[in-house]
């Protein structure tokens, strides 16, 4: 039985007075310190199947539900909280809204990927490449530099030259696809709400969005967005005032006018939105099995009182201050 240490994962019976665990406030992963441990011996325990794992522990374990806690043998066909343990030891990055922020996340949305554990953006135009990885660099602290690649070009049928502005963080990933709406393929994006935290990420949002994605509009004061992906451009048209009439599939691209006086309108309304991913989901335990102690060693059953937050993670699981499983024998 594994629980989640900072130091890394720990057998149950490692714990000792003063280690420092992982668990969850809300959907955050904070730490909280053990302040005492106690063993009891048990001749029962429970096999509990989640999506992701088998765990055994004691039938008393309490686990977070919807619901509420409940006790580990009580949650067969609940589910349960849950966080990714291999990502509990990555660097947690501090992210500033404002301009530079808004301009980052417009210019992903427009021309960047978003992978697994990295963000990059290639393009043609060393100017704006360059300016996005200051607002890269600003806004999350990450070194971002540009580099020199090639990338093929459908329309001449050569590699033309180009550069890429790339840095690994699956914790600026992640917060980028909770952003978009967990997918960030550039046709099933959502729109970005936390850009609208105030006019200045906005402002910022739009900049990079059309840099990636539009152009300026010659003999008219604004400039021109240009998508297939019509949702995302529905979203934003209300919010700079602007009416919006999607084309036909048909007919390609749809396209959206920015007027330099939008703000003008006063048709933007602030909101708030957590700049930080939520680092905890739900997730289903398929069955609890018992399990009986076979022979005549029985269970050692570890329990942790802890401060200041009385839970702790067991191989992701959110659990409460109680009894664990460590193994059969143990004295």
């Amino acid at each position: 039985m594994l629980v989640n240490l900072v130091d890394g994962c720990a057998q149950a019976k490692n714990v000792v007075p003063g280690s420092a665990m992982w668990t969850l406030d809300g959907d955050r992963t904070v730490q909280t310190t053990v302040v005492d441990v106690t063993a009891v011996k048990g001749r029962e325990a429970v096999d509990v199947v989640t999506d992701r794992m088998t765990f055994t522990a004691g039938p008393d374990l309490l686990l977070l539900t919807p619901d509420g806690w409940k006790r580990a043998a009580d949650v067969a066909g609940a589910t349960v909280a849950w966080t990714y343990a291999k990502k509990l030891c990555r660097e947690r990055l501090t992210i500033w809204p404002g301009y530079e922020f808004g301009y980052f996340v417009g210019a992903t949305c427009a021309d960047g990927t978003v992978g697994k554990n990295y963000v990059s953006l290639v393009v043609n135009e060393e100017a704006f490449a360059a300016r996005y990885a200051a607002a890269l660099t600003a806004c999350t602290g990450l070194s971002a530099r540009l580099e020199a690649v090639t990338r093929p070009s459908g329309y001449l049928k050569r590699d033309l030259p180009g550069f890429r502005v790339r840095v690994v963080s699956s914790y600026l990933s992640d917060a980028l696809r909770h952003y978009v709406g967990e997918d960030a393929h550039h046709m099933r994006q959502h729109f970005p709400r936390v850009v609208l935290r105030d006019i200045d990420t906005f402002e910022g949002f739009l900049d990079g969005y059309v840099e990636g994605d539009g152009c300026p509009i010659k003999g008219w004061n604004g400039r021109m967005i240009t998508s297939a992906n019509v949702p995302f451009l529905a979203e934003i048209a209300p919010i700079i005032g602007a009416r919006f009439t999607p084309r036909a599939k048909a007919k390609g691209a749809s396209q959206l006018c920015v007027s330099d006086r939008w703000a003008d309108r006063g048709t933007f309304t602030p909101e708030h939105h957590p700049l930080d991913p939520p680092e905890s989901s739900w997730i289903k335990v398929q069955e609890v099995r018992p399990r009986p102690a076979l022979g005549t060693k029985p269970f050692t059953f570890y329990s942790y009182r802890l401060e200041p937050h009385p839970t702790f993670l067991l191989n992701g699981h959110l659990a409460r201050e109680s009894c664990v499983v460590l193994g059969r024998g143990e004295r």
